[in-house]
């Protein structure tokens, strides 16, 4: 999306052509067109500056068509987490996310955290402690939370407050 991959980056293309001929669908998205979009069964010329709106429609386009992998998102993301109540959204925080204090001109990012976490095991945690060595400490594999403790899950990802719905109705407008 947005860039000139066949001539930009010619040795990673190679994979695209290869998928193609295996019978892969290639779509490019971009104002322009170029060697990408000649080589594209599809080209998309989308103004520039609505590369979002195209993401976010592709999104919502998924969720209904239930085009997702629903194992996937399970087992290796955090779709099944259940957030904060005090979590807004745009369209209930006047378009901002949430957190937004307008006096301070920056977010409190409590309200994005999991049910029932600090903000620090949100995010994880930010100064190392004195145990640490090795590859934990330059940052491989994340460092520690704060408790230990794992977040609040739906496995069935039907709550309505867990990421996937979340994301789901953030991206029904689109």
């Amino acid at each position: 999306m947005g860039s000139n991959m066949a001539e930009q980056h010619p040795v990673g293309f190679q994979w695209v052509i290869e998928a193609k001929e295996r019978g892969a669908k290639v779509i490019h998205v971009d104002p322009r067109f170029t060697r990408t979009s000649a080589m594209a069964d599809l080209h998309v010329p989308i103004r520039a500056g609505t590369d979002v709106a195209f993401l976010g429609g592709i999104v919502n386009y998924i969720f209904e068509h239930d085009a997702w992998f629903k194992e996937y998102v399970e087992h290796f993301t955090n779709g099944p987490v259940v957030i904060n109540p005090d979590f807004r959204d745009t369209e209930d925080a006047s378009g901002f996310f949430s957190g937004w204090n307008p006096e301070d001109r920056a977010y409190d990012i409590s309200s994005w955290s999991y049910e029932d976490s600090s903000p620090q095991t949100a995010a994880g945690k930010s100064e190392q402690e004195a145990d640490v060595s090795g590859h934990q400490a330059h940052g491989a594999h994340g460092m520690r939370l704060e408790h230990g403790d794992p977040p609040d899950l739906d496995n069935t990802m039907q709550h309505e407050r867990c990421v996937v719905q979340l994301v789901r109705r953030h991206f029904a407008r689109y």
